[in-house]
């Protein structure tokens, strides 16, 4: 970790310490950025990367580019109001496809953190010139943009996760990338060369069809469902998910007093495959659920001038195509256990 962020960037910014050691961030070091997936033995998960490690390395790679302490503090608390288990809670919202029903409580959080409040008082910012990271384009941007955010969690994905990629890798690839003019004239992250981006996007293309494969959408929901029947049941509040750990609302659900809950949870632990049907399969936890579609155009130089590299490169074109063809749900998925 230590290595990686001096990757992103190899100054610390002494400066964002105490705004990370705030107890609103401490919480969130407790929520991993894997969306619930670590607690499936669909996955083998080896490393816990927090959502925290994800938020300071979205902080470093704009404080890298801009030296901004305003988009920095943006890109640091972009995540802040993140409930445990991260995107399973959009999917609970039926918002599986956009997955940004959560992000409302972020002005909130901040506005009631005395630690917070303070520091910014002291450095003489605003809250609301950090508490919305979509108005710095450098942090973040529509898709399929390159920004701080989507750039972090494809390195710590790649990284930590599925490991498509060492810390050589993301240097090499990191040290290609400059601030241009994107074609609306905003800020954008950009490859000086073309053929380093043509083999980010060919590394990170065997990252996307993971995201959105029937494992991650079915686990997904299933934590989604989970919470919710226990909310429905009293045995979980909708504040716990902002406030405690992902590990002591898992503790609530396997010591449920409700045995049936508690079971099924345990059935969930315990299963390593989930399979497809074209109709619904009864008797077994069979969901029709779609999710969001994450992939990256970025720009890179021809040249003359920075253009979308799907423009200049066959070898980029075809693997964001076949990505972009392939089949996101529209289907049933299920676990192989009665419930």
């Amino acid at each position: 970790m230590k290595e990686y962020f001096k990757i992103l960037s190899p100054e610390f910014p002494e400066w964002l310490l105490e705004y990370i050691n705030t107890p609103e961030m401490e919480r969130i070091s407790k929520i991993s950025l894997n969306c619930g997936t670590d607690y499936s033995k669909c996955f083998n998960v080896r490393y816990f990367y927090s959502n925290l490690d994800h938020s300071v390395g979205v902080a470093l790679i704009i404080w890298h580019f801009t030296k901004d302490k305003k988009q920095t503090l943006a890109g640091l608390f972009h995540d802040i109001a993140t409930p445990a288990f991260k995107h399973c809670i959009d999917f609970m919202n039926g918002d599986s496809e956009k997955q940004e029903s959560t992000e409302e409580r972020t002005t909130e959080i901040i506005k009631n953190s005395k630690e917070i409040m303070t520091l910014l008082k002291r450095d003489g910012i605003k809250v609301h010139e950090i508490n919305d990271y979509k108005i710095y384009p450098i942090a973040d941007n529509d898709t399929p943009r390159l920004s701080a955010d989507r750039f972090e969690y494809t390195f710590s994905g790649g990284l930590t996760f599925f490991r498509i990629w060492d810390l050589d890798k993301i240097r090499k690839i990191y040290n290609n990338i400059v601030v241009t003019k994107n074609e609306e004239g905003l800020d954008e992250l950009a490859f000086k060369e073309k053929e380093i981006c043509e083999e980010y996007i060919t590394i990170i293309s065997n990252l996307w069809p993971k995201w959105v494969d029937d494992k991650d959408r079915t686990v997904m929901q299933f934590i989604a469902d989970m919470c919710k029947s226990m909310n429905n049941a009293g045995f979980l509040t909708i504040n716990d998910l902002y406030t405690l750990s992902e590990k002591e609302i898992i503790n609530k659900f396997v010591n449920c007093k409700d045995k049936y809950l508690a079971n099924c949870f345990k059935k969930f632990q315990m299963a390593t495959e989930v399979y497809k049907s074209d109709k619904v399969v009864k008797d077994k936890y069979c969901v029709n659920v779609k999710s969001k579609t994450r992939y990256i155009i970025p720009l890179a130089f021809d040249g003359k001038s920075f253009v979308r590299i799907n423009t200049i490169s066959e070898i980029a074109n075809k693997k964001i195509e076949e990505y972009l063809n392939l089949p996101k749900g529209g289907y049933y998925t299920y676990f192989d256990f009665e419930i």
